[in-house]
């Protein structure tokens, strides 16, 4: 009877470890399956530095109301904000440029950068009804509220001109990098790469 008992505590004891030691052994393929797949993504290629632009997309009424930026593994991005503007798309023209110059006056703007990449968009930074600003940015000054410090492609961020109707932005980048634009529900995407290979 007492050696009964002792057999079946000790297998009790034995299997409770073998359940305890299975619990990490089974965790840890998932942990390195994940790992593996971090390490294997890539960044994505195909972008090119040629002009992107959407002339069949008529200018919208609804204004600029702001600009942001952020930085993503493999791209740096910026946002043009316009609540309002619908699904319908934004019209715009992104294209490196030698110099900004600013609509209207023709006044070259500098802008620090290897490479300096004119956006604009078919989208006033005023209310077309009063003239008011809508978005609190001065020509030939960097964007407001836009801090591109510790960004890997972003150099400088510059509000050029609200002139007929379209918003104009000198984006200063280390080089000349493939870009992509991307039209979305109320706002404009543009995304500069880190590199030309697809390596973060």
């Amino acid at each position: 009877m007492i050696k009964t008992r002792i057999i079946f505590v000790t297998l009790a004891l034995v299997g409770g470890t073998l359940g305890t030691a299975a619990v990490p052994a089974a965790a840890t393929p998932a942990v390195s399956t994940q790992a593996a797949t971090s390490r294997s993504t890539a960044c994505p290629t195909g972008w090119s530095s040629l002009v992107k632009a959407d002339p069949t997309t008529t200018a919208t009424t609804a204004p600029v109301r702001d600009v942001r930026t952020g930085h993503h593994t493999c791209y740096d991005r910026m946002v043009v904000h316009l609540p309002g503007a619908g699904g319908s798309g934004i019209g715009y023209t992104v294209q490196y440029v030698d110099r900004l110059y600013q609509d209207g006056s023709g006044r070259h703007l500098p802008v620090a950068g290897g490479a300096v990449l004119e956006v604009r968009v078919a989208a006033p930074p005023y209310d077309p009804e009063t003239g008011r600003p809508t978005y609190p940015a001065r020509a030939g000054q960097p964007l407001p509220g836009v801090d591109l410090t510790g960004y890997r492609t972003f150099r400088d961020a510059r509000f050029a001109a609200g002139f007929e109707g379209d918003t104009q932005i000198g984006l200063g980048v280390r080089a000349r990098l493939p870009f992509r634009v991307l039209q979305l529900p109320d706002r404009l995407v543009i995304d500069v790469a880190h590199s030309w290979t697809g390596a973060r």
